[in-house]
C-alpha cells in the first residue's frame, strides 16, 4: 500500500486527471480510472465495491428518481411545438422594436426553462427557430448568437433544472428549496440579458432592425388571445411541478412525475404523441440518465480516493487562507468553479468539487441555499466559457453553411453575457434576498 503526503496526493491526482483528458479520454472514464488505481493502490481489493456501492446508493435514491423524470418531461415537451406557437406570438408582440426579436429569444429560453431544464434541448430548439428569422432580418451575427446561447443556458437554471436535482442531494440540501432559490436569479439574468439586448439595439440602430409594420399587423384582441393560449400550456407544467413543490404538496421527485404526465398530455393535445415520439423520448432519456449515473458513480468514486487521502484538507486549507477573509476564501470558491467549468463537465464538477466545498462554505457562515445557487449561477459562465463552452457547440451543431456562422461570431457573441452573469453574482452577494426570499416563503 502507498503512503505519501495529502499535498503531493493532491497534485497527483489533479494533474493524472489533466493528463488524461488532454490525452483525449473521456472525463468519466478518466476519474473512474484514476480512482479504481489510486484506491487499489491505496487500500488494496478492498476499495474495489466503493464502485458498486456508489451505483447502487444512486439507482436507489429517490431523490435521483426526478433526474430521468425531468428529461423525459423536458424532451417530451420539446416535440410538443409549445416553443414554435410561442416564438411567433412574441414575434407579433416584440418585433416592432429593435432587437424585438433577440429579446424574444430570451423570453422564450426563460420561458421554455421552466419545462426543459437541459441546455442541449434549450440551446438547439432557440437556435433552429430564431437564428434563422433574426439572419433573414439583417441582425448582427454576434449579437443573434448570443441572445441564442444566453438564453438557452436558462434552461439548466430555472426550475426544474436536472442540475439542482442533482446538486441536492450531493450537497445535502432540499432540491425544493434549492428550486425555489433559484428561480428569481434566473429571471434577474434573463433581465440583464433583455436589458443589454433593448440598449444596445437602440444605441447601435442597424445592429438588430425592427420589423416592418406588414409583417407583424394583428388586432391587439388577436394578439392577447394569442398570447395567452400559447403561453398555458407552459403555465400548466410549471403550476404542475413548482407549485406542487412550494406548497409542499409533493415532493421534487414526485412532482417531476406529475411534470412527465403532464408533458405526455400536452403533446397529446397537440396531436404529436405517436409511438415514434414516445420511443425517441424514451431512448434519449435513457441515454443522458445512464449517463449521469455512470459519471456519478465515478465521480463519487474518485472523490472518495480524494478525501480519503487527505486531498480535501489541503483544498480546504489552501482556501481558508486567501486574504480578506470569508469573502476572500469564498472569492477563491467562485474562482476555481469559473476556471473549472471552462474545461470539466458541470456533471463532473457537482459530483467532485461540491462535496469538498459545500463544508468550507457552512465553515465561512454562509446560508447553504445562497451558497449553492451561486455556485450554480456560476456554472451558467461554464456553459458559455470556451474551450468547453457547451452552448457554443449546441448552437454550432444546428447551423447550416448558408448562415454563415463562424465558431468565432458566438463566442463574440457570448463574451457580454458572460459579464452580465458577473453583474449578477454581485447583485446576489450585496442583496441575497434574491435567493433566500423564496425559499423562505415554503410551506413546510
Amino acid at each position: 500500500m502507498i503512503d505519501v503526503s495529502p499535498g503531493i496526493a493532491t497534485l497527483v491526482m489533479i494533474a493524472a486527471v489533466i493528463a488524461a483528458v488532454l490525452i483525449g479520454y473521456p472525463l468519466v472514464f478518466s476519474i473512474g480510472g484514476i480512482a479504481l488505481l489510486l484506491g487499489f493502490l491505496a487500500w488494496g481489493t478492498s476499495f474495489f465495491p466503493t464502485i458498486y456501492f456508489a451505483l447502487w446508493g444512486i439507482a436507489t435514491n429517490y431523490t435521483f428518481l426526478a433526474v430521468p423524470l425531468f428529461i423525459f418531461m423536458g424532451m417530451m415537451m420539446g416535440r410538443s411545438g409549445v416553443a414554435d406557437k410561442l416564438f411567433g406570438v412574441l414575434h407579433l408582440w416584440l418585433g416592432g422594436l429593435r432587437g424585438g426579436l433577440a429579446i424574444a429569444t430570451v423570453m422564450l429560453g426563460t420561458a421554455v426553462a421552466a419545462c426543459v431544464g437541459v441546455i442541449g434541448a434549450s440551446v438547439s430548439m432557440l437556435g433552429l427557430l430564431a437564428l434563422p428569422a433574426m439572419l433573414e432580418r439583417n441582425y448582427n451575427k454576434e449579437l443573434a448568437c448570443g441572445a441564442i446561447c444566453a438564453g438557452g443556458t436558462l434552461g439548466i437554471l430555472i426550475p426544474p433544472s436536472v442540475m439542482l436535482v442533482i446538486y441536492g442531494p450531493t450537497a445535502s440540501i432540499s432540491v425544493g428549496k434549492l428550486f425555489m432559490g433559484a428561480f428569481m436569479p434566473g429571471l434577474l439574468l434573463s433581465t440583464l440579458y433583455s436589458s443589454y439586448i433593448a440598449i444596445r439595439s437602440y444605441i447601435q440602430k442597424g445592429l438588430a432592425p425592427s420589423i416592418p409594420l406588414e409583417q407583424r399587423t394583428a388586432p391587439l384582441g388577436t394578439k392577447v388571445k394569442l398570447l395567452f393560449t400559447s403561453l398555458f400550456p407552459i403555465l400548466f407544467v410549471i403550476v404542475a411541478v413548482l407549485g406542487s413543490i412550494f406548497f409542499g404538496i409533493a415532493a421534487p421527485t414526485e412532482a417531476a412525475a406529475v411534470g412527465a404526465l403532464a408533458s405526455i398530455i400536452l403533446v397529446a393535445g397537440y396531436k404529436k404523441l405517436n409511438l415514434t415520439v414516445l420511443n425517441e423520448t424514451m431512448y434519449g432519456t435513457l441515454k443522458i440518465g445512464s449517463y449521469v449515473i455512470f459519471f456519478a458513480a465515478a465521480a463519487i468514486a474518485f472523490t472518495n480516493v480524494f478525501l480519503g487521502l487527505g486531498c480535501g484538507n489541503v483544498v480546504s486549507d489552501l482556501i481558508l487562507s486567501a486574504p480578506f477573509g470569508r469573502w476572500g476564501a469564498f472569492a477563491v470558491v467562485m474562482l476555481l468553479v469559473f476556471v473549472l467549468g471552462m474545461f470539466v463537465d458541470w456533471v463532473g464538477i457537482i459530483f467532485i468539487m461540491v462535496p469538498i466545498i459545500t463544508p468550507i462554505g457552512v465553515a465561512l457562515g454562509f446560508d447553504k441555499i445562497w451558497f449553492a445557487v451561486m455556485v450554480c449561477v456560476n456554472l451558467q459562465m461554464a456553459f458559455l466559457s470556451p474551450p468547453l463552452a457547451y452552448a457554443i457547440f449546441y448552437l454550432k451543431g444546428v447551423t447550416t453553411p448558408e448562415m454563415g456562422i463562424d465558431t468565432i461570431h458566438i463566442i463574440r457573441g457570448v463574451i457580454p453575457y458572460i459579464a452580465l452573469i458577473a453583474v449578477a453574482l454581485v447583485l446576489m452577494t450585496v442583496f441575497p434576498e434574491i435567493v433566500t426570499w423564496l425559499p423562505g416563503m415554503m410551506v413546510k
